[in-house]
């Protein structure tokens, strides 16, 4: 198994991305803190995991709030031993034109990616420090490398998030903390799918040419990225041997965006 014992903490781990990503590690021998706003909702995906012979406990926690990142992460490593890998994976998108975009909105968009990032980053490394070792992924998107109309404060937290990730494998990398980003495409999660009519009505398109011409237009073949692709390459991340991949951002979008 390629995790084999390791304590995986992934935050917005109840539905979409995080909640695979999560079953993936657990399968491969990870011990899962499923962190999420709610505790029902994160006990419901570590019950799945469980079912399934998995290893997951539930973690009620608010990333944008630092007393409660804090307090779970001392936490998660009490009961499991260790904090090996964090996935800073917690995101919101509110979308308005620049002219448009209220102020709230804004500080909210970057309290959850950017705020929650940074506190959950500092909480578990310092337990990775003192375990001499551990590997931090954030989940960007292909946002963190290009731009859209509508989602300024959502393009302006995704590419702060490829800023702090090479902080983090600068000032990890003597202690064996790796930092990496994870840059998806549109992935049909419930996130994406409340975009679609938003985007639709602010462009004055249908919400099937949101879909052909918009999300999916830049593509090699017109297909959205999967939960499992992405949970696949979280997994290679989480797994890998050494600080040779370390302050990376990897696009995993069906060709949209190449580097």
């Amino acid at each position: 198994m390629k995790l084999n014992g390791k304590v995986c903490i992934v935050t917005g781990a109840a539905s979409g991305i995080g909640k695979d990503i999560a079953a993936v590690f657990a399968k491969e021998g990870g011990k899962v803190a499923i962190a999420d706003l709610s505790k029902k909702a994160a006990q419901s995906a570590a019950d799945e995991i469980k079912a399934c012979g998995g290893v997951a406990v539930p973690i009620e926690m608010d990333v944008t709030v630092e007393a409660q990142v804090d307090r779970a992460v001392a936490d998660i490593a009490a009961q499991l031993g260790r904090v090996d890998v964090l996935v800073s994976n917690a995101g919101i998108q509110i979308v308005h034109p620049i002219e448009d975009f209220p102020l709230p909105d804004w500080k909210k968009i970057m309290a959850v990616h950017l705020d929650g990032a940074f506190l959950t980053t500092r909480a578990c490394f310092r337990f990775m420090k003192a375990a001499g070792g551990g590997c931090i992924i954030y989940m960007g998107s292909v946002h963190s490398k290009e731009a859209s109309v509508l989602k300024c404060a959502y393009v302006a937290a995704k590419h702060g998030l490829v800023g702090l990730c090479k902080t983090v494998a600068k000032e990890g990398g003597k202690y064996g903390i790796r930092a990496n980003v994870i840059c998806p495409g549109f992935v049909r999660t419930p996130l994406v799918e409340k975009q679609i009519p938003e985007q639709a009505r602010e462009l004055g398109l249908s919400e099937d040419q949101v879909v052909k011409n918009v999300m999916l237009r830049d593509t090699v073949d017109g297909e959205f990225t999967t939960v499992d692709d992405v949970a696949e390459v979280a997994l290679s991340l989480a797994s890998f041997g050494s600080n040779a991949l370390t302050g990376q951002s990897i696009v995993v979008s069906h060709g949209w965006f190449m580097q």
